[in-house]
């Protein structure tokens, strides 16, 4: 696999395919966030998540569109303002669809994957009707485009560095949401024992919808970082979607540093497979590999300790 290419040459690529896999991580890393929440902390199989990111990044690309033409003094600054309108638009949505749907199919997993993937074909075809099957990119204020030269070999594109100091500046975020405010105390309690928590005046209903609702807002901010790697379609979203999941199972459902681990380890070994291999054959290796390890270790990566 490695015949034909000099030591230096292995290792421009090495590091080339590196840097991409901490961008797809960066991608991985934000749905996955919204996905643990849903999933990890309320056990419930969304497979309309992706749709939520491309809501996400409609929004953006809608705010390139407007700001540019009609405030194009605010043009450099953009993306914070659509990354916030991202995140409440798709916080909004997550918020109905659990208010009409979600919270009649509490604890029947397989009827909420079968609820929700309608509900994402819905989506999808409202998505094309309303923007077009053909895939729209934004355009990126000046001090996004260029790279940053490392090496005669090695350049860094400087919004893949800001999708990747997002990605930090977020997952700490929403480890101090879950583990250091009141609402990651109440979600918590819900998830391990609904009575009781019920019992002690937590208000069980409330709790499921902002949670269901804040996950997919983090979905839509992941939204907004893929539009500036990425082109957005109708159903762009139903390429991660997939691999979400994995890094959610693979890293422990409801574990924020699973979660992490998880998506560095199989953004980064995708990114070096498909370099030598086809990408197909990357993802089935892949795949193989973290069934396998699965098999031995059920609980993922990293379990999370409940008190019995």
């Amino acid at each position: 696999m490695f015949e034909g290419y000099t030591a230096t040459e292995l290792g421009s690529i090495f590091a080339l395919q590196g840097f991409a896999g901490l961008i797809l991580f960066s991608v991985f890393l934000l749905m996955a966030l919204g996905l643990a929440i849903i999933f990890g902390q309320m056990g419930v199989i969304n497979m309309a998540h992706g749709e939520f990111m491309i809501l996400g990044a409609y929004v953006t690309y809608l705010c390139s569109q407007v700001i540019g033409n009609y405030a194009p003094a605010l043009f450099g600054v953009y993306f914070f303002i659509a990354m916030i309108l991202a995140f409440f638009a798709s916080a909004s949505l997550g918020a109905v669809v659990e208010w009409t749907l979600i919270r009649h199919l509490y604890k029947r997993p397989l009827d909420t994957l079968l609820a929700t993937w309608g509900l994402s074909l819905i989506l999808q075809q409202v998505y094309r009707s309303v923007f077009g099957a053909r895939e729209v990119g934004v355009n990126l204020p000046q001090w996004m485009l260029g790279a940053y030269r490392v090496t005669d070999l090695i350049e860094i594109p400087i919004n893949g560095l800001f999708v990747m100091c997002l990605t930090v500046l977020i997952t700490i975020a929403v480890g101090i949401l879950m583990f250091r405010s009141r609402w990651g105390q109440q979600v918590r309690a819900v998830m391990q024992n609904r009575v009781m928590a019920g019992a002690v005046g937590i208000n069980t209903a409330r709790v499921d919808q902002m949670t269901f609702a804040i996950g997919c807002g983090v979905a839509g901010v992941a939204g907004s970082a893929f539009t500036m790697i990425g082109s957005t379609g109708p159903t762009a979203g139903q390429l991660y979607i997939v691999d979400t999941f994995l890094v959610v199972v693979f890293g422990g459902a409801g574990s924020l540093l699973g979660t992490v681990a998880s998506a560095f380890t199989i953004a980064q070994a995708q990114s070096t497979m498909e370099f030598f291999l086809s990408g197909s054959m990357a993802k089935v290796l892949t795949l193989l590999t973290v069934v396998g390890i699965l098999m031995l270790r059920p609980q993922g990566l990293f379990q999370i300790k409940v008190r019995r």
